[in-house]
């Protein structure tokens, strides 16, 4: 690697590798097996021209911002299951416990007249309840994942229909909750967040570098930081350019525009467990354990409470998908949470770059894999598929992302870069 070394103020050297041995390093880890998310954005990059020349209507303002609202379930309980799947677990309840503290939360608001602010916290403390006890059996009684989780599905299935009465449609009627999924931010505020965001994220990176160097490790070249930088921020910038024209169809009576509220709920949480794993001794936890068990409890981190704290967080995660769920039809029936939701939630972890197999992933792999199965879902809907069309095209993107996943390992493993 061809690198240059300088000297700080305070006499440590720093090592600094040149862009071109930097991005000759990085395709020497891809080849190695070290793909990440690389080949769902690909996918998403194909999918998004192929329905865009298909149908002019997929790269329309008001289709473009419906992809938000549409996936905001699936995204939110695939960055629960990320930290399942990290662990080498997997949680097959996550659907219907999202259905569940979605009937709690619109019982509470129609039902027995609660605000929003009082109802969706308890909400959420059914979903950690929830994730506590699947924890507790699999840790503890020694219960495999799939078992107890398996259970779960089929009893929480009828413990949603028992919430609602066998079969009822709970309508929500707070406008406040109702909006979370369905309205927009001001055309102002959603330049605010966009300006703030690409200058929080220079600053991030910006703050990193610096931090490196003063303790003398290694540190990106910074033409590579800028193109981070630049990147993101054209892509935000077009994005936001995007969401904040009228898209409106009738725009005298109902004026359509801005950044659906969700995208900066999906930000705040994509953020959040972001930091959790990578900047928490949580985090390096949780991976330790995904990696190798016996290792990690031989190292004095606590397993089971690690294995417990993994369901709990998957299943608090799943509740916000249910609120969100909940929110975007402004109601509650027996399907929510129910369906595919599970199936895609599952995928777009995969997908976006997760291993089945535990010890990688990152949360940003469940916002890209999220996004795949949205544009999927979206692009055939518009171009006439049927259902069971569109669970063979995506089923089929599934095993082809869980085949890469599996090749890379062998040959991760095979090149020492396991």
């Amino acid at each position: 690697m061809t690198t240059t070394t300088t000297t700080t103020a305070g006499g440590v050297k720093v090592v600094k590798p040149t862009v071109r041995s930097f991005i000759h390093d990085y395709w020497g880890r891809v080849r190695g097996g070290d793909l990440g998310s690389l080949p769902a954005i690909l996918g998403l990059i194909v999918l998004g021209l192929i329905f865009g020349i298909a149908r002019e209507t997929f790269f329309s303002p008001l289709n473009f911002a419906n992809l938000f609202n549409q996936g905001a379930q699936v995204v939110f309980i695939a960055m629960g299951l990320i930290f399942v799947l990290l662990l080498g677990e997997i949680d097959l309840s996550a659907g219907f416990a999202s259905g569940v503290c979605g009937a709690v939360v619109a019982i509470l608001l129609t039902n027995h007249g609660w605000q929003w602010y009082t109802a969706i916290p308890v909400a959420l403390i059914t979903g950690v309840v929830i994730g506590f006890i699947l924890g507790f059996l699999v840790a503890k009684v020694g219960i495999p994942s799939f078992v107890v989780t398996l259970a779960a599905f089929l009893g929480f299935q009828g413990l949603l229909l028992v919430l609602l009465g066998g079969g009822t449609n709970i309508s929500t009627r707070d406008s406040v909750f109702n909006a979370i999924n369905n309205n927009n931010l001001s055309v102002t505020w959603s330049w605010i967040l966009a300006v703030a965001s690409v200058l929080g994220y220079a600053a991030v990176q910006f703050n990193r570098v610096r931090g490196r160097a003063k303790r003398g490790l290694v540190t990106d070249p910074m033409g590579i930081v800028l193109v981070r930088i630049g990147a993101l921020g054209v892509l935000i910038i077009a994005a936001t350019a995007v969401l904040t024209q009228e898209r409106a169809v009738n725009p005298a009576i109902n004026s359509l525009k801005g950044v659906p509220i969700i995208v900066p709920i999906i930000a705040f949480f994509l953020i959040l467990w972001t930091f959790v794993l990578g900047r928490t001794a949580y985090g390096r936890h949780v991976y330790a354990v995904g990696g190798n068990t016996e290792a990690a409890r031989r190292a004095g981190i606590p397993v089971d409470r690690i294995r417990i704290s993994v369901f709990v967080i998957g299943s608090f995660m799943a509740a916000i998908g249910g609120i969100v769920a909940v929110s975007r039809a402004s109601s509650v029936d027996p399907n929510t949470g129910g369906s595919n939701i599970l199936l895609y939630s599952v995928g777009a972890a995969v997908i976006g770059g997760t291993s089945l197999f535990g010890g990688k992933g990152k949360i940003i792999n469940a916002v890209i894999g999220g996004a795949v199965i949205a544009v999927i879902d979206n692009g055939m809907g518009l171009l006439g598929f049927s259902a069971g069309q569109k669970y063979i095209f995506t089923g089929a993107i599934l095993l082809i992302a869980a085949s890469v996943d599996a090749l890379a390992r062998r040959r991760a493993a095979a090149t020492g870069n396991r």
